[in-house]
């Protein structure tokens, strides 16, 4: 049986993550330099000759147009889904990294102790995050079993991704580095997923910023 591989694509830099300014569910467009990056991505993938069966996107416009790029650029249709948007994360979204423990100190400490059943004010808990990741990822085993797939998504969301198949703790410490644009492969062998390649930026001609949601 062939290896199942998925290529989960962050999507380009935007002014927020620029401020670090959390996102969350704001639909937050892409500025110049997160542009470029989709761009460089697309023509990195032509130049290596990666070839992808499908792509996915989340439906928010940062994902959308980093996957926009490189469908144009492969001759591919984009499957927008919600599954792929970056975790909710409540009362936290919009709020300046630094500002956020003044603001909002109660959940923001419940943020960064990863209380996996607290949803930050309205937002979504770690483990309801965790299962929805979870169902993305078997989604595209089930329809794409052997086929190779790009999945353009967020930093968060990718993290989720890391800790399922490196089987992480969810309340752990993060350790996976997620950077803007960034190629990160898994692969399934028929019975086990594995990290084929992590926070590849080798496309990009500067450092691309990691997430700071999670």
């Amino acid at each position: 049986m062939s290896n199942t591989r998925i290529c989960f694509v962050r999507h380009g830099e935007t002014n927020w993550n620029a401020e670090r300014r959390m996102q969350g569910h704001i639909d937050i467009p892409l500025n110049a330099n997160g542009i470029s990056q989709a761009e460089r991505l697309a023509n990195a993938l032509i130049r290596v000759k990666h070839s992808f069966d499908v792509i996915y996107s989340s439906d928010l416009e940062r994902a959308l147009h980093t996957a926009n790029a490189v469908a144009r650029a492969l001759s591919l249709d984009v499957q927008i889904t919600p599954r792929l948007r970056e975790r909710n994360v409540g009362k936290l979204q919009g709020l300046l990294l630094a500002e956020a423990p003044v603001l909002l100190p109660e959940i923001w400490q419940r943020h960064i102790a990863r209380e996996l059943d607290h949803d930050l004010g309205g937002g979504e808990s770690i483990r309801t995050f965790h299962q929805r990741m979870q169902d993305i990822l078997e989604l595209f085993l089930n329809e794409h079993r052997g086929q190779s797939v790009l999945a353009v998504s967020h930093g968060g969301s990718l993290d989720m991704i890391y800790r399922i198949v490196t089987q992480q703790a969810l309340d752990a410490e993060r350790v996976a580095v997620v950077p803007n644009t960034s190629l990160n492969w898994i692969t399934h062998d028929g019975s086990t997923w594995s990290v084929e390649c992590w926070a590849d930026t080798s496309h990009l001609s500067e450092s691309a910023l990691d997430d700071i949601e999670i």
